[in-house]
This record gives C-alpha cells, structure tokens and sequence, in this order.
C-alpha cells in the first residue's frame, strides 16, 4: 500500500493522491483514511481541521481527488459535480473477452455506455436493471480501448489484456466495475463482479486471486480531474503522471 501525497494546496482546495487500498473516509477505530490524513495534515501546520469531502474513490481504487479547506469552497465543488461540470477520467484494464456486439476493437474511438443500475446495501454491491426500475439510477460513462497486448494471468495462462480510457458522466456505486463488467470486460482484481472462469479463460477467478494465492489490485486509477476553483473559477486540470 502506497501513502498519500499533497498534489496542490491554496487557500480553498487541497488536491492529493490516494493510494489503492486507502479508504476515502472510515468509521473503523485505528483504520487510516484520506479524511484522517489531511485533517492530521492541517492540524500540524496550525490550521482548522475542516476537511470537506465533495467526492470519494472506493478504497480498492487509485486516483487524484480534490477536499475542500472551508466550507463555501466545499459548496462550490459539491454544486459542481451534483451539475456535472466536473470532468472525471479513469484507466482501466481487463482480461475480460467481451459480449457479442461489444464494440472494442476499434482503438481511440470513443463509445458510449448507458445503463440502469441499482445499489443493494445489505451486499454493498450494484446490479444493472432496467429502467423501470423504481430504485435504479441512469449511469453514463464514455470509454475508448488505448491498447490491446497480449498478457498472463496469474496461472500463467496466455490471454489479451484491453486498457481502457474512461470518461465518467455519472458517479453512481461502482459504475466503472459494473458496467464493463456487463459488456465481458470485467476489472482484472475485482472481487466482486468477475465471474468464476474456468483455467483457460484468462479472467482469473472470482475472489482477484493469482493461481499463486496472490491477490491482484484492482486495475482501475482516476488519473485526471477537471473543476472550476471555488474561489477564482479558474478551470483547474490535475493529470497523475
């Protein structure tokens, strides 16, 4: 597990790197999160601890996020990405084959995603319904393949691996997964939605593990975020490298 990092700070924003495996905010006692991270960080500079969470990465994800360091510039972000003027960018790569009429093959075109999908809190897991659905949300992403490679999982077995650039429109609960996953491209490391495979599959198994008992991280990493500054409205981009 990697530690956190200070991308950028003013007066408004602090923009960081959350390492996979770090949650975004947690109740457990003695678990650390990005919250407790930077309300440490502030507290040793002499400052407030005021640590405004606008939006959050699962813990199994990696990424650049933005926290507000007040709370009118925690309203701004907020309004922003509740009005989608936000721009959110992922990769991503899998092991997965694809469905019959999934368009991948076609490298640095640009293809749209749009499901409904709907949020089980006793399982923490979501499913893709319909829209009839009275509890199901719209979730839209754009996706585009970057590269196509061949691969061994963690059996050694020969597969492709296909990475992905996504663009995020909608930030409903674990849409990126779920979604490509629904398309057989599911995440190489995802514990919760790839299917049991058989040896030869190269999709490795259902609990993320390697055939040596090592488990893979999830392939997923929020590499680029786009907002307006709460305070000056200059438009901000922060790209990991």
């Amino acid at each position: 597990m990697g530690k956190p990092d200070i991308i950028y700070e003013d007066n408004d924003i602090i923009v960081c790197y959350k390492p996979a495996g770090i949650a975004t905010q947690t109740r457990r006692i003695g678990q650390q999160d990005m919250e407790s991270f930077i309300r440490n960080y502030r507290a040793a500079k002499n400052e407030p601890p005021y640590v405004g969470i606008v939006h959050r990465l699962d813990q199994p994800v990696e990424g650049v996020m933005v926290f507000a360091k007040n709370q009118k510039a925690a309203a701004s972000l907020s309004r922003q990405i509740k009005e989608h003027t936000t721009e959110k960018y992922y990769r991503a790569a899998s092991r997965g084959q694809g469905v019959s009429g999934t368009a991948v093959e076609e490298e640095e075109a640009w293809h749209t995603l749009t499901d409904y999908i709907s949020f089980d809190k006793r399982t923490n897991t979501s499913k893709i319904t319909s829209e009839k659905d009275r509890l199901a949300k719209k979730a839209v992403l754009q996706y585009r393949v970057i590269s196509v490679t061949p691969d061994r999982d963690g059996s050694q077995n020969e597969c492709i691996r296909t990475e992905f650039d996504i663009k995020l429109l909608t930030g409903r609960h674990h849409q990126i997964r779920l979604q490509l996953a629904h398309i057989g491209y599911p995440l190489i490391g995802d514990t919760k939605y790839r299917k049991p495979a058989s040896n030869n599959s190269g999709m490795g198994s259902k609990s993320g593990r390697t055939g040596g008992g090592v488990r893979e991280q999830l392939a997923l990493c929020s590499y680029k975020l786009v907002f307006d500054h709460p305070a000056t409205g200059e438009r901000m981009t922060f790209e990991l490298p």
